[in-house]
């Protein structure tokens, strides 16, 4: 018998999937939202996470990005 879990397929470079997993790693195990790490660049996780995971994103790049002074 098959058995299909509904989810989101991430793409990413190899940092930001890191990035991602240890995201993941510092929530209670009740939180967790990837469901399977299907490679070095690819996770595929729950869908209802989307845009949590892209806030998480979005501020870690704001905090990690140069602006030159004026």
């Amino acid at each position: 018998m098959v058995n299909a879990t509904k989810g989101l397929v991430i793409s990413c470079d190899i940092p930001m999937a890191q990035f991602i997993i240890n995201m993941n790693a510092m929530l209670p195990a009740s939180q967790k939202f990837i469901i399977h790490v299907l490679d070095n660049t690819h996770l595929f996780v729950q869908p209802h996470m989307a845009e949590m995971i892209r806030s998480a994103i979005s501020e870690f790049r704001d905090q990690n990005s140069y602006e030159k002074p004026a």
